[in-house]
């Protein structure tokens, strides 16, 4: 996909558009807006920059790209106090600690000396803050080195001037330049004036620290920036803000993707006592993007009351053409869908329709995948006030530029009369990174005449009004020689498209999702084809961690069991067979353009690190080991983010089909590993997430409108069914100068199918379907 082919998906549409009344016209709040936000594309070849320039990769693509400037990101009190800018949300993922330790390594600062401070949203000062995609760490570690390090040189620079003595004699330790023939040292307080007047040396003549003289980077460190002010309640998180004469507001929004008011009737929301105001938000017609889907606003001196007012609004709905959504019915239009050829080929090679006419053996298998919601623990909450010609908002984010840029858009406002202040995010999960939760906020602000308000997502506002994760139908075959080698593989997989949300109508998956687990695929088999039917998104869907490597690792993974229990093979051994000798892909070689936004040349895939990940984890799990009856062990490997990763998991199945998780073991290869602990968090974060997702969580539809409305019917792992143990096995690296992975995501995929084959091998049932449920407890 070309730059001009996304602008195509904006535009697409607008005459279809301009006969409707209800409010801002698509042309009108999408044409010129910026294309911050729909950075899941960026990577792909001409996306981000003309097609004349050389192809961009990484942070270098990303919208704004990286910047390494010291002076943007360390400023130094003249107490020493070394105050380290964080462009990127914090969300649990610990990123308010690892990227500026990252330069307080460099920096040689005294981690206790050292205050770590927000950046609000401003990439042309900060660079990309898209905090999306498991890229923080991956995108940043470099840049943030180098600021260090600039940083380091200008106070040794400085302090040589000073003693005026040669630079080489002077070196930086542990928040002090010293000289070394002398012994002379310098604090950099006293230093820091005179090395900001400096110039920012060349990067190409940076000195980077040795990894043997790390004090921070890669270390086993618990530490959190935030850890105390979370533990002890005084965090600031979006839903702690409070602005002097601020009021309280919440939205009754439409119940189906494209739904409006006809009429409405407030009367007796407004004998509440405490309700201020109630008035009609004008929304966005689909393809809304970002933009707030309207409603109608109740005002409120504080939430109670704006909610119980809600309450009592009469409102009569035009459900619109989405109205008769069903779930069980879609599913079965996926299912015809994938059940026959015809479908958009996405992946061609050899001949596979011949190579399984012609199999010794043929094996298929359907798999379904449910809509899935993001579910923070922090439900959407922004507060904002417009005052002078100015508007500020506090949100917790995960894309403040984004939001910076259609707040100017719908506001009137240049960018720099916006101002976005991130708050600590109470989960985010891609939620958080679209932000009509944020204009919402801005908007019902200005119709006050500027009153500061916060804007409350209630529990039942979140997961009725989500962009959900997509619903999948995939079916899978296989041809098997005489020999007993895979010698086809076939995967259809019908799934309506996160571009539904950007261009009316799409039918099919972009580049990204196809390359988020499907096309990917790095199996040595001869014939491989895959093809992607259509389907119509009757929902606003978008992003959830791991976006759609989780249904198609669940599908991939799964089918791997089957292809070895219908061979009598083992699973792992059955697994390494299919990934056949050593080797590094090229990933455009197999038809995956997109490979994460990342050089193909710097990203191939590298089938030996799949291998040693799963090698890793089936020897911490003592895969084969003699179990008792109704124990089994799973395995599921899979690549995702530029990180590799294999889990072991081992369930208890009793006589009634109840399921315990006495341990799971996780491999994970993401490269050199800046923040041990974190990783470990996110892995294990990410497996009761993933396991969530296979045993219990689910969206449902019956007439456009989300059956589940908070957490007894969108359900967690509660505490007695996760997992007892959880075991995260890093494999070693201590090249820093090598690509790094993402970490924040590629836990979740292997989860529901390293489950599942643990089940299958428990038990004997084979679970195709998602989520687990009742299904154990149901004929086989």
């Amino acid at each position: 996909m070309i730059a001009n082919d996304l602008a195509k998906l904006i535009n697409v549409g607008d005459a279809s558009s301009a006969s409707q009344s209800c409010g801002p016209t698509r042309r009108s709040l999408l044409k010129g807006m910026p294309l911050t936000g729909l950075v899941l594309y960026v990577g792909l070849p001409g996306i981000g920059s003309a097609a004349e320039q050389p192809q961009k990769y990484g942070g270098d693509a990303m919208p704004h790209g990286v910047i390494d400037n010291p002076k943007v990101y360390v400023s130094i009190a003249p107490d020493g106090t070394v105050s380290i800018v964080v462009n990127r949300s914090e969300m649990g993922q610990g990123v308010r600690t690892s990227l500026p330790k990252i330069v307080a390594d460099e920096l040689e600062a005294d981690w206790k000396r050292v205050k770590v401070v927000q950046a609000p949203g401003d990439e042309p000062k900060y660079g990309n803050q898209d905090t999306d995609g498991s890229r923080s760490t991956r995108h940043w570690f470099d840049p943030m080195r180098r600021c260090g390090a600039s940083a380091r040189t200008m106070l040794e620079r400085a302090a040589a001037a000073k003693w005026k003595v040669p630079v080489d004699e002077v070196h930086a330790r542990h928040h002090e330049v010293i000289h070394q023939p002398s012994g002379r040292r310098l604090g950099y307080g006293a230093l820091a004036l005179a090395a900001a007047k400096l110039d920012v040396p060349e990067a190409a003549t940076l000195k980077l620290k040795d990894p043997k003289q790390y004090r921070y980077i890669g270390k086993n460190d618990a530490f959190l920036t935030d850890g105390k002010a979370i533990a002890t309640g005084t965090a600031q998180f979006g839903i702690d803000t409070r602005l002097p004469g601020m009021v309280y507001a919440v939205v009754a929004r439409p119940p189906v993707l494209g739904g409006k008011v006809k009429s409405f009737d407030a009367s007796d929301a407004l004998k509440v006592p405490g309700v201020l105001k109630v008035f009609a938000l004008e929304g966005a017609p689909p393809p809304s993007e970002f933009q707030p889907i309207g409603g109608i606003v109740v005002v409120g001196k504080d939430t109670w009351a704006a909610v119980k007012g809600r309450s009592l609004l009469k409102i009569e709905w035009d459900d619109g053409v989405h109205g008769s959504y069903d779930s069980d019915s879609f599913r079965k239009e996926l299912e015809a869908a994938v059940s026959k050829p015809g479908g958009k080929e996405v992946r061609n090679e050899g001949d596979v329709y011949a190579a399984l006419a012609k199999a010794a053996k043929r094996i298929e298998a359907n798999y379904y995948v449910p809509h899935y919601a993001h579910a923070s623990m922090e439900p959407p909450v922004a507060t904002a006030r417009i005052s002078g010609g100015k508007c500020e908002v506090w949100a917790p984010t995960q894309a403040p530029q984004a939001a910076v840029d259609r707040l100017a858009k719908r506001l009137n406002l240049s960018p720099e009369n916006i101002t976005v202040n991130v708050t600590l995010l109470g989960g985010g999960f891609g939620r958080k990174s679209k932000c009509d939760f944020v204009l919402e906020a801005a908007l019902v602000s200005k119709e006050l005449g500027g009153t500061p308000v916060k804007v409350t997502w209630t529990r039942e506002d979140d997961l009725q009004h989500d962009y959900f994760h997509t619903v999948t139908a995939q079916h899978l075959e296989a041809g098997i020689d005489a020999s007993g080698k895979v010698t086809a593989w076939l995967h259809r997989s019908a799934e309506p498209t996160i571009v539904s949300i950007f261009a009316p109508d799409p039918k099919h998956l972009a580049p990204f999702e196809l390359g988020l687990g499907l096309t990917n695929m790095p199996y040595a088999i001869p014939n491989v084809r895959m093809e992607n039917p259509e389907a119509t998104a009757h929902t606003r869907i978008g992003w959830l961690r791991s976006v759609n490597n989780i249904q198609h690792a669940f599908a991939t993974q799964s089918f791997v069991a089957e292809l070895a229990q219908a061979q009598g093979k083992d699973h792992r051994d059955l697994l390494l067979e299919l990934l056949g000798p050593d080797r590094q892909i090229d990933p455009t070689s197999i038809g995956e353009k997109w490979n994460h936004g990342e050089s193909p040349q710097r990203y191939p895939i590298d089938t030996g690190r799949l291998r040693g990940v799963i090698e890793r984890a089936t020897k911490e799990a003592s895969w084969g080991r003699k179990l008792p009856k109704g124990h089994g062990q799973g395995l599921a490997a899979h690549y995702s983010f530029v990180t590799y990763i294999a889990a072991v998991v081992e369930v208890v199945i009793d006589a009634k089909g109840e399921i315990v998780i006495p341990r799971v073991d996780v491999a994970v290869d993401c490269g050199a590993q800046i923040n041990p602990d974190r990783i470990r968090s996110q892995i294990e974060g990410a497996c009761v997430m993933g396991l969530s997702q296979a045993l219990v969580s689910e969206v449902t539809f019956k007439q456009g409108r989300p059956q589940q409305t908070n957490f007894h019917q969108f359900e967690f792992l509660r505490m007695n069914g996760a997992p007892q143990k959880i075991v995260v096995h890093l494999m070693p690296s201590s090249n820093y100068d090598a690509p790094l992975g993402g970490v924040g995501e590629p836990g979740v995929p292997v989860m529901a199918p390293a489950l599942m084959n643990a089940i299958q091998a428990a038990v004997g049932k084979r679970i195709r379907q998602l989520p687990l449920r009742e299904q154990l407890s149901s004929p086989a």
